[in-house]
């Protein structure tokens, strides 16, 4: 079951944390979804790409942006989000801050070779179990295991 959440309501209740929004992005290959996971530059982790909100940027469009600067993605984001998952980012060595990622789905449609974050990051398509084995944050694996890319409006 797809579920839209509104922006607004996810933020409603958390004035303790920092939002980033995030990009889930998505093909098809063989009738199945295929997920595109980066690796963070700190730890080498297997993440989804995601930043600080943009002036002049919807979420979904920001959510976008950090899909092509961190990974190359050239895409269609939809413009209601999928999922929150939270997270403590890693802000130097010893300061770690609470913080809530919004999920915006972004269907690739191509992956550029040069891009901003090329030299920092790995980036791999993976299968519906293995990524979301591969991601440390549980919401997010739940999120990935029950994205179904039919249920999007188009």
């Amino acid at each position: 079951m797809a579920r839209h959440f509104s922006t607004k309501a996810m933020l409603a209740h958390h004035d303790d944390v920092r939002t980033q929004y995030a990009a889930l992005c998505f093909r098809i290959r063989k009738e199945k979804p295929q997920f595109l996971l980066i690796t963070s530059r700190g730890t080498g982790r297997w993440i989804i790409p995601k930043g600080w909100p943009m002036r002049g940027k919807s979420p979904a469009k920001a959510a976008l942006r950090e899909a092509w600067e961190e990974a190359g993605v050239r895409g269609r984001v939809d413009k209601d989000a999928i999922g929150v998952f939270s997270y403590r980012k890693v802000l130097g060595r010893k300061r770690q801050e609470p913080c809530i990622a919004i999920v915006f789905p972004v269907a690739v449609k191509s992956l550029d070779g040069s891009f901003p974050e090329a030299k920092q990051r790995r980036r791999k398509w993976f299968g519906r179990k293995k990524a979301a084995a591969r991601v440390s944050e549980p919401e997010l694996a739940e999120i990935i295991r029950n994205f179904d890319p039919r249920l999007l409006r188009r």
